[in-house]
């Protein structure tokens, strides 16, 4: 049987088929319905166990560890999602994971997913993780580092996109999986730093399908889905800094410098781009947090228990309120109230320091005339093995012309799934079942 092979174009839409004949070919394209929020880690999840946040227990990208007392996104371990997953749903297969979340720890026979070099003097260092750990190696010498700086952050573009897919040959090629896994990640730099709408976002789709053209025309079974589209979005929703002036979210201060302090915080909030995720400490505050957060402009409901449970977001990761932003709006991760009091990582590309998802770090700041001259400085301290800070980010998030989150308004605006199904419409719950069929012969 010929290996199945699911592509995971994050952003693809409708829309964006248009300009990519490659990808196209694949199968007709079906919408996808994918969860509430519509974000990678929640999606993910949900496309590998057939399951709704509910049951797996990924509520976003990140949440507030309530027995740590403390906010982490983008954590990497497999053991975070709960229930049966894809990679065990057909007993004594092969499968192949390339870059797929929640990747170390899985049960996959062959992983690669970004994890960088944490030096113990600070600095950080283009790496990434693999299993076997040979696999690292073979890599490597045939492909040069992984290249982390364009995977995320002001520098990001098809370069990384290029290296997952041609890793995923490789991997295909030696190992015959009879699943590979490969997540795509180009299309969502210039829809967020641009807008769907814009002729950047059309170059990427077409980088994107040329990019893919190799790996598509592989002797397997093709699977092409995304986990969400992604659409205009300009207004900025400053959720803890509403809460902060309405007296509920507190802040400590270290050298001139201010953070969250979840301990001490009535209500705060974990931004994940169209979703926040509001937690308050005494139930007696519920309302009062509501009230503030439902009045912000921007912001289109907010979810208490009856909503979560509408959604299938009842999970007891998930905030004890879920604010939705409006299509055109999102939700910042900004606390303070001056800028002057920022942490310094806020003008990192840090996305594991901050308390929430932050779109600017596709950006380098614009109203900074020495930008560029920050940049390379710092590059010139790591090439010469110096610990750096590059300090570029904006702290004015107006620049960010893109977002996702909220469940679709129109199937156009959602993700797809193409592949060798007769239906035009599916829901993300069904890929794992469909996944499993084929493999299943």
């Amino acid at each position: 049987m010929a290996p199945v092979v699911v592509v995971n174009v994050v952003g693809l839409t409708p829309r964006l088929l248009a300009h990519m004949p490659n990808v196209s070919k694949v199968g007709t394209a079906a919408s996808l319905r994918p969860v509430l929020p519509a974000v990678t880690c929640s999606v993910q999840a949900t496309l590998l166990t057939g399951s709704m946040p509910r049951d797996h227990g990924i509520v976003g990208n990140g949440w507030y560890f309530r027995d740590l007392g403390e906010v982490f996104l983008w954590r990497q371990h497999n053991r975070l999602i709960q229930g049966e997953q894809l990679w065990d749903a057909v007993p004594g297969i092969r499968t192949a994971n390339v870059c797929w979340w929640y990747a170390m720890g899985g049960s996959s026979d062959f992983i690669v997913t970004p994890r960088p070099i944490y030096y113990a003097d600070g600095r950080k260092e283009p790496d990434c993780y693999t299993r076997p750990p040979q696999l690292h190696d073979d890599l490597v010498a045939e492909l040069g580092e992984f290249p982390l700086f364009t995977y995320w952050g002001p520098t990001a573009s098809i370069t990384s996109s290029k290296w997952i897919i041609a890793a995923a040959r490789r991997i295909l090629a030696k190992e015959r999986p009879d699943l590979l896994m490969v997540y795509i990640p180009h299309l969502d730099y210039d829809l967020q730093r641009f807008g769907p709408d814009a002729p950047q976002a059309v170059a990427a789709a077409r980088e994107v399908d040329a990019a893919l053209a190799p790996l598509l025309q592989e002797d397997a079974t093709v699977i092409v889905l995304s986990e969400y589209g992604i659409t205009n979005a300009s207004r900025p929703v400053d959720v803890n800094r509403a809460l902060r002036r309405a007296g509920l979210l507190e802040v400590y201060t270290q050298d001139g410098m201010e953070y969250l302090d979840p301990w001490a915080s009535r209500a705060f909030a974990v931004a994940d781009h169209q979703v926040a995720h509001v937690y308050v400490n005494d139930p007696a505050d519920l309302a009062r947090a509501r009230d503030v957060v439902a009045e912000l402009p921007g912001v289109d409901e907010v979810l208490g228990q009856e909503g979560k449970v509408k959604y299938g977001l009842d999970h007891e990761r998930a905030g004890d309120l879920v604010a939705v932003a409006e299509p055109d709006a999102w939700f910042t991760y900004y606390y303070w109230l001056s800028d002057d009091r920022a942490p310094d990582f806020a003008k990192l590309v840090e996305i594991h320091r901050k308390p929430g998802y932050d779109p600017a770090e596709l950006f380098m700041d614009p109203d900074d005339p020495l930008v560029k001259l920050r940049a390379g400085t710092a590059l010139a301290r790591k090439k010469l093995g110096m610990r750096y800070k590059m300090s570029v980010v904006p702290l004015d998030p107006e620049p960010v012309r893109g977002s996702h989150g909220r469940l679709p308004d129109a199937a156009a605006d959602g993700p797809v799934l193409l592949g060798p199904f007769d239906r035009d419409a599916y829901a993300a719950t069904e890929v794992k079942g469909l996944i499993t069929q084929l493999l299943k012969g």
